[in-house]
C-alpha cells in the first residue's frame, strides 16, 4: 500500500498542508469520540508567520471541517483571512499558549475519559500502563478551575503552568496537548485518552494499581538503537494511516 505524503515546496503549499491536516485532525476527533460538536479548539501557527493562527471558525461541526473552511486569526481575535468568527475562549486560551510557550500546535478538548479523570480530587495519570508511562513527567496540572476562559490573562496563566510539558490537565474542565506538528499533537491527544480510559477502568475494579518503578519507566522511554521507526516517523505514519481511514469513512477534509 502506498503511503500518502504531502510535501511542502512553497510557503503557500505549507499553509495549505497545515489546513488539510488541521481539518483531518478535527474529523478524526469525531471518529475517536474526543469532540463536543462545535465546541473546543485545535490551532496551529500559520507556517512562515509567528503571530497568526489557523482555526476552524465557530459554528461548524468538526465532522464537516474542510481545509477551505480554516481561517487565520491573531491575538486580538480578529479574522484576517477566510470567513467566520473566532470563539472567545479559542482566542483567550490558544493565542497566549502559542505566543508564550512557542508551541506550534495547541489542541484543547473535553474528551470524556480524560475529563472524567480530571473530575477526581486526585486526577494524576499514573504510570500503570505502558501507554501512560510515555506521559511520565510530561504533564502539567492546573488544579484550580477558575471558570470559563474569558480573558487573555487566563491563557497566560495556563501558559505559565504548561512551560515545556506536552500535556496539561485542567481540573473540572478537560485537557490540552501541544506539539510541533498536527500529527504529533493529535497522536498525543489520542493516546492520552486511551491511557486515562484504562486507568479509570482499572480503578473501577477497586483493586490496587500496579504502578511501574522509575527504572522500568526509564526503559520504556528509551528508544532502542535498533528501532527502525523513530518517534517522528511513528507520528507521521500514524497520522497518514488515519487520513486514509478518513478517506474511506468521511472524505472531503482536503477540499
Amino acid at each position: 500500500m502506498s503511503i500518502q505524503k504531502l510535501p511542502a515546496t512553497t510557503n503557500a503549499d505549507a499553509i495549505w498542508q497545515a489546513k488539510v491536516h488541521l481539518a483531518a485532525a478535527l474529523r478524526l476527533a469525531v471518529l475517536d469520540g474526543l469532540e463536543e460538536g462545535i465546541d473546543n479548539h485545535f490551532t496551529i501557527i500559520v507556517p512562515g508567520r509567528t503571530d497568526q493562527y489557523l482555526l476552524l471558525p465557530f459554528g461548524l461541526h468538526w465532522s464537516e471541517a474542510r481545509a477551505s473552511d480554516i481561517i487565520v486569526f491573531n491575538d486580538k481575535g480578529e479574522t484576517l483571512e477566510g470567513d467566520g468568527v473566532v470563539e472567545l475562549s479559542a482566542q483567550c486560551i490558544h493565542a497566549p499558549l502559542h505566543r508564550i510557550t512557542g508551541a506550534q500546535v495547541v489542541m484543547h478538548t473535553h474528551q470524556p475519559w480524560a475529563t472524567a479523570l480530571n473530575m477526581l480530587q486526585n486526577n494524576r495519570l499514573l504510570p500503570a500502563s505502558q501507554t501512560a508511562a510515555f506521559f511520565y513527567n510530561r504533564i502539567a496540572y492546573d488544579d484550580h478551575y477558575q471558570g470559563l476562559a474569558k480573558t487573555m490573562a487566563e491563557g497566560e496563566r495556563l501558559a505559565t503552568l504548561l512551560q515545556d510539558k506536552q500535556v496539561m490537565f485542567l481540573k473540572n474542565h478537560g485537557v490540552i496537548t501541544v506539539g510541533d506538528t498536527i500529527a504529533q499533537a493529535y497522536r498525543r491527544l489520542y493516546k492520552l485518552e486511551k491511557a486515562c480510559q484504562t486507568q479509570l477502568l482499572a480503578m473501577s475494579s477497586s483493586q490496587p494499581l500496579e504502578v511501574m518503578g522509575e527504572a522500568v519507566i526509564a526503559d520504556v522511554l528509551q528508544r532502542a538503537p535498533e528501532d527502525r521507526h523513530p518517534i517522528r516517523e511513528r507520528e507521521r505514519l500514524y497520522f497518514e494511516a488515519m487520513m486514509r481511514v478518513l478517506d474511506r469513512v468521511n472524505p472531503g477534509y482536503a477540499e
